[in-house]
């Protein structure tokens, strides 16, 4: 980023992950939008339960969310 600008939070990044108070990055699981018929009761209600963000994509949210 040039020196003197502003950070912003990217908007659509912030509608997806939170931040929680110890600084870990949660998101939600992949897999539960449709096709669910095909899924077992217990894979859709694995899928409900948030997961972290990996390591190797942690840096990459967390500079599109300065403020968090």
């Amino acid at each position: 980023m040039a020196s003197g600008a502003k950070a912003k939070t990217r908007k659509g990044v912030a509608k997806r992950f939170k931040v929680t108070g110890t600084g870990k990055v949660l998101r939600r699981k992949q897999g539960k939008r449709h096709l669910l018929r095909t899924k077992n009761r217990k894979r859709k209600r694995h899928l409900r339960k948030v997961g972290l963000v990996a390591d190797a994509n942690l840096k990459a949210v967390r500079e599109n969310l300065p403020f968090a």
